[in-house]
């Protein structure tokens, strides 16, 4: 297979499989001590974003959503300074992926 063929294979099977292709998320942000810092998508039942991203410090991470007053936690991880996954959504919602910084930190990843 050519990698014109390849490329092409690629940008047609989401849509194939009747999902558009995500869009990547960049993540470039400093945050100062008890600051946070969310990048939200909404996502039907049965999709899945892959994650990466590093801290210069270690954060709060977490992937939630709100129902109402609720809010329920898919994901969530205390003091760590890195992390990588594939989230499926499980209810079609709103989801938010979410650093709390305890120091300053610089976060630096993708979502896609």
């Amino acid at each position: 297979m050519t990698p014109r063929a390849a490329l092409l294979l690629a940008c047609w099977l989401p849509l194939a499989a009747g999902a558009e292709a995500p869009a990547p998320k960049t993540l470039s942000k400093s945050l100062e001590a008890g600051k946070i810092h969310e990048e939200c998508m909404r996502l039907e039942k049965g999709q899945a974003r892959r994650y990466e991203w590093k801290s210069s410090a270690k954060v709060d991470f977490n992937i939630h959503y709100h129902e109402g007053q609720e809010v329920f936690y898919p994901t969530k991880r205390d003091d760590v300074s890195k992390g990588r996954g594939r989230f499926k959504a499980k209810v079609a919602q709103e989801y938010c992926w979410m650093w709390t910084a305890k120091a300053p930190a610089t976060i630096e990843g993708r979502i896609w």
